[in-house]
């Protein structure tokens, strides 16, 4: 292939129009799929195609990396596509000033060369498992492109900095290409894929309240709960993206941020409204009265389906609730009345979240256009989305993969392998790609499965076909096959990684330099360094990188009880909203351990319920206890500390505490005797069914 053939590259080629009656086929919900992934792949395929070209008139010798770049930039939303872009780009730049500070300085010798590489892939692995958002990518691309560059370049030193200066100048171009294209091409917005999973997520919110007012049965409630946790922890990842999307107007970052605050705040409501009726249903308190009346209307309330008519209801049922509450908890309350007044009071909140949640939603899906009402809960700094960050099991995973390359090295120069520094550097890009879940081997196996169909197509290529190709026109026509069917592969989450196997294979196997050279020999030492890296990454992940999902929960389990002790002895201060996101969180993660652990679901989602409700009181009623004095200050701390010590306390001190308050005229007596009430439901694994259950 010449550059004078070069130049004749690039024809477009006019756009046909689909008959009618196709694209009434492909509008039916049960080929949307279809028709996104085959229109994910080509947009993919025209940007690969253009970078290809680009990178072929600007004269760079590898082309192929701007091709390989685009398939690992590009996403099937326009804004993910733009923000994995940016975070590529900088962890590429990173990780190529890295590779050239690090590979001169130890030039004369290579182990101690690979040992320091190993340890920076190692560095940027245990960092991206820290960051948990998107931005990590850029962590995982700084230590990706180092074992990509720094690898093959220990045995030749002296060209170091032009091989990274010449693979950062091939990654732009790939991921300009994929932006552009991905965004100016029929894009894909995901603030409306956004918008519909904050439908979903509000009604589901609504469900759960329901569910917990009349009585539903508790597998109903507990499938509610986790619906929930998953859900916030999926808008989170879609909300990532929006600022980066081409929608016309995406959500402001404080109003998701507040919403998502309440949403979270309903997980552990729920449980204490549905842990108050039952109690009290028991003896038959809400058989007639007030507070039955006015748990029905709440129930009503929350299934209406006019907008309006639940904004013009919500306010008056906040007032009945809080005075509700006001009345049974005066001086003269028994206890029976204290815990109607506090059903009243979670009530209240119960209604006041939701209404903040169809304002906030109102403002959201408009733009910002219209402003919300003034927040009823939570009015102080909004926490929005707390991810669970472990540096403890983020290092483990971090040097198991620098313990894994360093071994790979060392056999490599054991060996005096010449192909060797290729085997490790697509190690080190294994365990750095791959190493942000519990068990990565499964995954590096199917992206060896697709390297297998990528193997036999690009031979296929490299030696039947591309010898025979002389005009860009043509090779883009051979090519779109394979690339076609591995970019609809690609777009689809289960064949995501096999997909790669052949995408990212094809551009390096099937020869797409500068000129067409292939050479029989090269190619199979090729293939032979690809695969025994995999099978190499299969097994030092296996033993290195693995976390058993038994483990990551009892993990999971001993730091929430270290918090709850943290939080009962005054640390982090009364900052419910982030200890309620981050419980979420957790929750969230342990869903998928759940389902391939020994461990009972529900005792351990219960647990960890139980744990995020009692954090929640701990550290209030600390907070609250700051302000008291005597007898009560020091029966408070005392049972703060029984707390910390062993997770539980005695049912009397809470007992007593509340006789105490009740006599009282303490200044923070009510929202106290709340507290305690709650407190005492915490601690409590069995529902509350006599009088002596809260006194």
């Amino acid at each position: 292939m010449t550059h004078g053939n070069i130049a004749r590259f690039g024809k477009r080629l006019p756009l046909g129009h689909w008959p009618g009656s196709v694209v009434a086929l492909l509008q039916t919900p049960a080929l949307k799929a279809d028709r996104d992934a085959l229109l994910f792949s080509a947009k993919s395929f025209a940007a690969a195609m253009l970078a290809y070209y680009v990178a072929l008139r600007i004269g760079l010798p590898r082309p192929y990396w701007a091709v390989l770049t685009v398939y690992i930039v590009s996403q099937t939303s326009a804004g993910a596509s733009l923000s994995r872009g940016v975070y590529r780009l900088a962890g590429t730049i990173v990780g190529a000033v890295a590779t050239v500070a690090i590979v001169p300085n130890f030039a004369n010798n290579p182990m101690l060369c690979s040992v320091a590489l190993a340890s920076w892939i190692g560095l940027c692995l245990f960092f991206s498992l820290l960051d948990r958002t998107p931005r990590a990518y850029a962590f995982v691309l700084a230590g990706y492109t180092a074992s990509l560059i720094g690898f093959p370049g220990v045995a030749d030193p002296g060209a170091i900095f032009d091989t990274a200066s010449l693979r950062v100048q091939e990654i732009s171009i790939g991921i300009l290409c994929a932006v552009l294209v991905h965004r100016f091409v029929l894009p894909k917005q995901m603030t409306g894929a956004f918008l519909g999973k904050l439908r979903a997520t509000l009604s589901a919110a609504r469900k759960l309240a329901g569910d917990a007012l009349k009585g539903e049965p508790e597998r109903a409630i507990r499938t509610d709960r986790y619906r929930l946790s998953a859900d916030l922890l999926m808008l989170q990842g879609l909300g990532t993206h929006l600022p980066y999307d081409p929608a016309p107007a995406t959500p402001h970052s404080r109003k998701l941020q507040l919403i998502h605050d309440r949403l979270a705040r309903l997980l552990p409501l729920a449980t204490e409204v549905e842990d108050r009726i039952l109690a009290l249903e028991a003896d038959g308190v809400l058989t007639d009265g007030e507070v039955e009346t006015l748990r029905r209307d709440v129930a009503e309330w929350i299934v209406l389906t006019d907008m309006a008519e639940r904004d013009r209801q919500a306010l008056p049922l906040i007032e009945r609730a809080s005075t509700v509450q006001m009345r049974l908890a005066d001086h003269d309350s028994t206890h029976r009345e204290l815990l109607a007044a506090n059903l009243a009071g979670h009530l209240a909140e119960l209604v006041g979240l939701l209404h903040d949640c169809d304002d906030l939603s109102s403002a959201i899906a408009s733009g910002g256009r219209n402003r919300p009402e003034a927040a009823l809960h939570w009015s102080g700094k909004a926490r929005g989305y707390v991810y669970h960050r472990d540096p403890r099991m983020a290092a483990r995973t971090a040097l198991g993969a620098a313990i894994g390359i360093v071994l790979g090295c060392a056999f490599w120069i054991w060996s005096a392998w010449p192909d060797g520094g290729l085997a490790v550097s697509l190690l080190g890009v294994a365990c750095a790609l791959f190493g942000n879940v519990d068990a990565p081997a499964p995954n590096v196996v199917k992206y060896m499965v697709g390297s297998v169909y990528g193997v036999a197509i690009s031979i296929a290529y490299s030696f039947v076909i591309l010898p025979r190709v002389s005009d860009f026109g043509v090779l883009v026509a051979v090519l779109a096959p394979a690339f076609l069917f591995g970019g609809s592969l690609q777009a689809r989450p289960a064949t995501t990684y096999k997909a790669l196997g052949i995408t990212l294979t094809i551009p390096i196997l099937a020869g797409l330099g500068s000129h067409y050279g292939a050479d029989f020999a090269e190619t199979l030492n090729s293939v032979v360094a690809l695969f025994v890296a995999l099978l190499f990454a299969v097994v030092s992940m296996g033993l290195f990188q693995t976390i058993a999902p038994d483990a990551a929960i009892n993990r999971l389990r001993r730091l929430n009880r270290r918090d709850v002790a943290r939080l009962a002895r005054g640390g982090g201060g009364p900052n419910e909203a982030g200890w309620t996101s981050l419980m979420v969180d957790r929750t969230a993660l342990l869903l998928p351990r759940l389902g391939i652990s020994r461990h009972s679901a529900d005792d351990v989602l219960e647990e960890t319920i139980r744990h995020l409700r009692l954090g929640h009181v701990v550290g209030q009623i600390f907070s609250l206890s700051q302000s008291m004095g005597g007898d009560i200050a020091r029966d408070l701390y005392s049972l703060l500390g029984e707390i910390a010590e062993h997770g539980e306390a005695p049912v009397e001190p809470i007992d007593a505490l509340v006789r105490l308050l009740s006599e009282s005229k303490a200044p923070q007596r009510e929202p106290l005797l709340g507290l305690l009430i709650d407190l005492r439901f915490a601690l409590s694994s069995a529902k509350i069914t006599h009088a002596e259950g809260v006194a």
